[in-house]
């Protein structure tokens, strides 16, 4: 048998009804059949699954392999199980409730061969509003630097890599990782690689949120995701010498990763859960937290990474507090230098450098938003309007969009308050028909989509601050049509209080999970 171009890999754990998608956009790549080697791996599904690839590997003979496991909590078992039994040039990790464009493999194929890459990097876009960074996807690119580009960012295993490299260096998945163990997988293969290469040009990799919202890492607790975050930070220390390489993956993992342990839900956990986030992030910021990764975060960020060095578990708390409650405090300028009037702040225990805004573009651009209505323009548009508060001095040099799209802003009510509209038809044209979620963020001055939040960090590292809802505000759907879809559109919090604004399908399926859901709550 001669060998395959391309060896796929599929972890597989209850992903009915996905699967079916899923195995199906394999089967009808361009490439041919005759040029993949599926390797399906069963980690002990209940739901039906097992059997759906029984079905497959019976109608396509020869193509499919069907490993079946116990249950290993995770999908880094799975992918070195299939990785042991791969024989193709190449190696892709699918996830099974994902699928892919039908040209995905043949493509992603010719250029590995064509650019003499190890690692090609498909466009990957999100569905049913699954956020994904588009930033490495700019523009097709023979040869990405990894720290000279986006690719920090975007270190998910859904790419194509030479699987000779990968024998070569002995690159595994780490089976004590349940969750994230695909980006210490990609981040080496991507530091051996000789050349990484993107296309932007076509959708190869299709993202599925499911609608139950069951994906592992969206069911993954503090915990856990601390244990995942502290051994991939020490991969990397490990992997890179100290220095600006080191510092440029780091910072993505202080700026997503970590920054996400402390968000507005840190204070619905249980104390000792605090604690020990606190102390475990406290000890990540003292050993790896450089002044140059430093001044790459957002401020809100690094105000409360500081807190887990420097503070108490009250002192953090009391900050989050703040933010959740209450909203953007004051700010003091002394000297020259500005600092966020927190709980704690001058308070004996605390150094000022732990409030200090000063080089932080962003702190000026804060708002809270203290209410949202759709209403109509004065051309009869719908329109989302927000209304919001800012600390800044001078709002006339301030600037508010759903990411690329750009929102009106008035100064209304005296200084300090202003008025945001965004305008659905734009929100609506401007979203995948799949579904999408937009970060509402704004920056100090003219508008820039580059520096908003979503195009290239959800917490601000690029200079431009979410806008928060640290009250309860109703969120109110709006019922749009598309061509011959419906859609839903409706502002939506994240788990630290950011106002976005989603945009999904109105689907049978969709609104069957939402009632579902429902369900739960009252039970």
């Amino acid at each position: 048998m001669s060998t395959p171009e391309v060896s796929l890999v599929v972890p597989v754990f209850n992903t009915m009804p996905y699967l079916t998608e899923c195995l199906t956009s394999l089967v009808e790549q361009t490439i041919g059949l005759a040029r993949m080697q599926i390797i399906a791996v069963d980690d002990g599904s209940t739901d039906g699954s097992g059997a759906e690839l029984d079905r497959f590997a019976t109608r396509y003979p020869g193509v499919f392999t069907v490993i079946r496991q116990a249950n290993s909590g995770g999908p880094a078992g799975p992918c070195n199980r299939a990785l042991d039994a791969a024989t193709g040039r190449y190696v892709f990790f699918v996830g099974s409730d994902d699928h892919l464009g039908r040209e995905a493999l043949r493509r992603l194929v010719d250029a590995a061969d064509a650019n003499d890459a190890d690692v090609v990097l498909g466009k990957v876009v999100g569905v049913h509003g699954r956020h994904i960074y588009q930033d490495i996807f700019a523009g097709n690119q023979t040869d990405v630097d990894l720290f000279d580009s986006p690719l920090p960012r975007s270190l998910a295993n859904t790419k194509l890599f030479r699987r000779e490299l990968l024998e070569r260096h002995g690159i595994r998945y780490d089976e004590g990782l349940r969750i994230g163990s695909d980006l210490p997988f990609t981040l080496e293969a991507c530091y051996r690689a000789r050349r990484i290469s993107v296309l932007a040009d076509y959708d190869f990799y299709y993202a599925v949120r499911r609608f139950s919202a069951t994906n592992i890492t969206y069911l993954s607790r503090h915990a856990q995701r601390l244990a995942t975050v502290e051994s991939v930070v020490s991969f990397v220390a490990d992997l890179i010498e100290p220095g600006k390489q080191r510092d440029a993956i780091l910072l993505r993992r202080f700026d997503h990763e970590i920054a996400r342990l402390l968000e507005d839900d840190f204070l619905r956990l249980d104390r000792d859960t605090q604690q020990a986030v606190h102390a475990g992030i406290g000890r990540i910021v003292a050993d790896h937290l450089t002044d140059e990764i430093a001044a790459g975060l957002g401020a809100e960020t690094r105000i409360r990474l500081a807190l887990t060095r420097d503070g108490r578990l009250d002192d953090l708390l009391a900050v989050i507090r703040q933010d959740a409650e209450t909203g953007v405090p004051a700010t003091l300028t002394e000297d020259g230098r500005s600092y966020a009037r927190y709980p704690g702040f001058r308070d004996g225990s605390l150094p000022d450098a732990c409030f200090d805004v000063t080089t932080s573009p962003d702190w000026g651009a804060k708002l809270d938003a203290t209410g949202l209505a759709w209403e109509r323009d004065e051309n009869g548009d719908r329109v989302l309007t927000i209304t919001a508060r800012s600390p800044a001095p001078d709002l006339e040099l301030l600037s508010v969009s759903a990411e690329e799209i750009p929102a009106r802003v008035d100064i209304i009510a005296g200084p300090g308050t202003v008025r945001i509209r965004l305008r659905a038809a734009e929100l609506l044209a401007g979203s995948d028909p799949t579904g999408q979620r937009r970060i509402v963020s704004a920056q100090p001055g003219p508008l820039d989509p580059g520096r908003a939040l979503g195009a290239s960090s959800a917490t601000g590292a690029a200079g431009a601050a979410a806008v928060r809802v640290p009250r309860p505000v109703r969120m109110v759907p709006l019922l749009r049509r598309r061509g011959a879809r419906l859609y839903v559109l409706t502002p939506a919090l994240d788990a630290s209080g950011r106002l976005m604004v989603s945009v999904v399908p109105f689907t049978a399926q969709r609104i069957a999970a939402q009632l579902r859901r429902l369900l739960r709550r009252r039970r």
